[in-house]
């Protein structure tokens, strides 16, 4: 008869651990999110030398770019999402755009190219896909 009240306290208290144990786990890991936010208009990473290689930032107008340079400072790519739609743009050794990609179903004056792919080639030669 001992011997069952004392497993009966024993698994009382292990229930007692457990869920303390899991209570404090999500407590700590809501704290650990909320701690996460860093709030800016704009993010830059730069290399050994503090020249800007990657850019994040909120433009005059409200787009949102994400550029990415190569050592020598020179965009190689673009990524832009704003009220008109979002684009891809992909940058050759020469600095030409080899890769254009557009997400927009309107076209307006200032940007008439709606939804489309363009990829040139070697000469300069563009390609456009198109839905």
């Amino acid at each position: 008869m001992k011997s069952l009240r004392f497993d009966i306290v024993l698994t009382i208290l292990n229930f007692a651990l457990l869920l303390l144990l899991v209570t404090q786990a999500g407590f700590t890991t809501a704290q650990t999110a909320t701690t996460t936010i860093l709030k800016t208009s704009a993010l830059e990473l730069v290399d050994n030398h503090g020249r800007v290689r990657a850019q994040l930032k909120v433009e005059a107008d409200g787009e949102v770019v994400f550029r990415l340079r190569d050592a020598n400072g020179t965009i190689r790519v673009k990524l832009g999402a704003g009220d008109t739609g979002s684009g891809l743009l992909l940058l050759d050794e020469t600095t030409e755009p080899a890769i254009h990609m557009i997400a927009r179903r309107s076209a307006t004056a200032e940007r008439p190219t709606t939804t489309s792919i363009t990829l040139r080639d070697a000469h300069n030669q563009p390609r456009v896909i198109k839905p």
